[in-house]
């Protein structure tokens, strides 16, 4: 049944009306955390028109994995930025904060990560744009959020600084090890996904009531979240949470451990059955009765849980990962080896489930990438288009939403508040362009 309902998915994916095909974004966001909410909005449906300040446009273009462009294009900016309009809005001018107030007004979302007092000192911030537009959905977010002390010292932030001053950093080692900053942009993916839940709801609320609101977020805060039961921890108990590595110190046994073939596998066996399949599979099961061992809480105890880590750790030496497997598999616990990005692309189980989406763009041609995690039978998301320069959707969304004249949009050009790319790698279009690909 499930499989012919993902055959079902497959066949009548683009032929599906999205979620949120009648909702317009106006995104005026710079980095990470800021434009990868309103990209899972665009991949759902809505209408995103991305603001950039011409011509260099969002410091993003200029990141770049030791420095590689795909065709003269940032491929982290091609990952976070999918199905938007790019439009070239120098918000420094006022006929440009006119222009923002007219999109303004015919959007349902406004999206910001600017640092505190900025919009506001342009005369575009909520409560001004509220006059315009009441039913409007204005998100601000940024590393420690509009008001503190932090906010006070209009102090930068990017997802390294958030993870290094919440703790995240230092609880994510070894024990006398270096803190280590998780490579994979928490702060900013996980960030981007929640403050668009605050988002949906405030749409629900609008939908009930007829009212828009204010909505703030902090990333700091936002990372605090999901670190899970420290903060009860040291609050009723006094005592700060100590780094413990690859270890989870609320489950026993649950760690990561180097093979004989010099690979990795994380395992877990908590439960009751479990434990005994481990114990079985070391061909120790005198471990399972054993008074340090016996149940979940007691080898939880610092003393017994080091021990019993110990005592996995020198099986494990001698073993291939693929046994480990074979031998979890068949007693019941829970195994797998430590994957590299290799690995993930060549995944079979992956490729069944097209989770890397093959995307054939008209500007930047075939590639593939990671499609929107969650599948919807009847309202499937779905990626219709990559990136694109800085200002290249100028003339369409002018004409399309705000029905400007062309006489009207020479004068925005003229005067400044309109502008397109620099002529530099990450703004301008790919090598060979033809000067009408990709336009609508």
């Amino acid at each position: 049944m499930a499989e012919k309902t993902w055959q079902d998915y497959k066949k009548k994916k683009a032929s599906r009306p999205s979620p949120l095909q009648d909702i317009k974004v106006l995104e005026v966001c710079t980095m990470l955390l800021g434009p990868i909410g309103p990209a899972l909005l665009a991949q759902m449906g809505a209408e995103v028109i991305r603001c950039e300040i011409p011509p260099q446009g969002d410091v993003t273009r200029s990141l770049n994995p030791f420095g590689w462009f795909y065709k003269d294009q940032s491929p982290l900016l091609l990952h976070i930025n999918q199905n938007k309009y790019w439009v070239g809005l120098d918000l420094h001018k006022p006929e440009a904060r006119k222009i923002f107030c007219e999109f303004a007004a015919k959007c349902d979302i406004v999206e910001n990560n600017f640092r505190p007092g900025v919009l506001e000192d342009w005369g575009i911030g909520y409560r001004e744009i509220k006059e315009i537009n009441p039913r409007i959905i204005f998100l601000s977010k940024n590393g420690y959020g509009q008001w503190g002390q932090y906010a006070k010292e209009n102090r930068p932030s990017n997802d390294g600084a958030s993870q290094a001053l919440t703790g995240y950093s230092w609880m994510s080692r070894s024990p006398g090890q270096t803190p280590l900053k998780m490579r994979a942009y928490i702060g900013d993916n996980y960030g981007g996904m929640c403050a668009e839940i605050a988002v949906l709801a405030a749409l629900h609320h609008r939908d009930r009531t007829g009212e828009g609101q204010f909505i703030e977020f902090s990333q700091t805060e936002n990372i605090m979240r999901t670190m899970s039961w420290v903060w009860p921890y040291q609050q009723i108990t006094g005592q700060a949470a100590q780094p413990a590595g690859n270890r989870d110190v609320s489950i026993c046994p649950a760690d990561t451990f180097r093979t004989i073939d010099d690979d990795f596998i994380a395992l877990a066996a908590p439960a009751p059955e479990e434990f005994a399949g481990l114990c079985n599979a070391m061909g120790k099961p005198e471990l399972a009765e054993d008074p340090r061992f016996k149940d979940h809480l007691t080898r939880l105890k610092e003393e017994n849980a080091v021990e019993i880590l110990k005592i996995i750790a020198a099986w494990a030496r001698t073993k291939k990962v693929r046994e480990i497997e074979a031998l979890a598999e068949k007693h019941g616990f829970a195994a797998t080896h430590l994957y590299t990005g290799k690995d993930l692309v060549e995944n079979e189980h992956f490729k069944a489930r097209d989770f890397r989406t093959k995307i054939n763009d008209p500007l930047y041609g075939e590639y593939r990438n990671y499609e929107f995690p969650v599948k919807m039978s009847e309202t499937p998301p779905q990626t219709k288009w990559s990136v694109r320069p800085v200002g290249f959707d100028n003339e369409f969304v002018m004409k399309s939403i705000l029905g400007k004249s062309d006489d009207e949009i020479k004068q925005l050009y003229e005067c400044g508040a309109l502008g397109k790319w620099k002529d530099q790698q990450g703004r301008r279009p790919p090598p060979g362009w033809d000067g009408k690909a990709g336009l609508r």
